[in-house]
């Protein structure tokens, strides 16, 4: 007689059961639509906010790469004296200082991006140290002709990280 008991007892249970069983599942999907719905306008929200600030980082890191690129660099730098050693110094100064300027930036445009930049700005450093090297640089006006000529035979490091940054804003649209 027990288990009359306790089968009559699991059916009357049972359909108890299985409409708590239904109704937790129904909300456990409401907690998660609710939860996504509020996720998506919170960033709709920050998007809204934060992508004029990305606009802007991706405006002064093309402005960065325009200012060193070396045909602008060597037309805005003039050399303080005759001494090639002199003028290459200033202008690493004048190149890092840029750079260091601009080092917030790299928190609103991609990692990508900011890894392009920095091997423009390293690129073209060595660009200047390998022709204040050469032989035949004897003075600063003798470097800036060096580094010119080399401008003529290929494009400016920052050209192609200049490139990349226009990509990557078409992309943002």
């Amino acid at each position: 007689m027990d288990i009359d008991k306790i089968i009559e007892l699991l059916f009357s249970i049972a359909p108890a059961a299985i409409v708590g069983a239904i109704a937790y599942y129904f909300f456990q999907q409401h907690i998660q639509n609710e939860n996504s719905r509020r996720r998506f306008l919170l960033q709709k929200d920050l998007q809204k906010e934060t992508f004029p600030l990305r606009l802007q980082a991706y405006e002064r890191m093309a402005l960065f790469l325009e200012r060193i690129s070396p045909s602008k660099l060597l037309t805005r730098v003039n050399p303080t004296s005759s001494n090639k050693e002199d003028y290459e110094a200033l202008l690493i100064a004048t190149i890092e200082q840029e750079f260091e300027h601009n080092l917030s930036q790299q928190i609103y445009v991609s990692d990508q991006c900011w890894s392009i930049t920095q091997a423009a700005k390293n690129a073209t450093i060595q660009l200047i140290r390998k022709a204040t090297m050469q032989e035949n640089t004897d003075s600063a006006s003798k470097l800036r002709e060096v580094v010119l000529t080399e401008l003529m035979e290929k494009p400016a490091p920052s050209n192609a990280a200049l490139a990349y940054i226009k990509e990557e804003v078409s992309e943002m649209w």
